[in-house]
């Protein structure tokens, strides 16, 4: 059997416990979790760079900005 080398739930564990300790450290500037999560998103680069490409894909659904694998942009061009 392989052995694994990328655990996903662990990886989203750890964002998590991340974020959680960023939000204690700096609670009292927040109302709420939600808000510290948002002023986040707002300020971080790679958020916006995503958020920049989902945009792009929405504004030109034929782009591969939005394809999620390789098989979709494939798939979009054999219609």
């Amino acid at each position: 059997m392989k052995q694994k080398t990328f655990d996903c739930v662990e990886m989203k564990r750890q964002a998590q416990a991340r974020l959680m300790a960023a939000y204690k450290a700096r609670e009292s500037e927040f109302t709420s979790y939600a808000q510290f999560i948002r002023e986040t998103a707002a300020t971080d680069p790679k958020i916006q760079a995503f958020r920049e490409r989902i945009a792009e894909a929405q504004r030109d659904p034929t782009s591969d900005a939005g394809a999620s694998d390789a098989g979709a942009s494939d798939a979009r061009a054999h219609r």
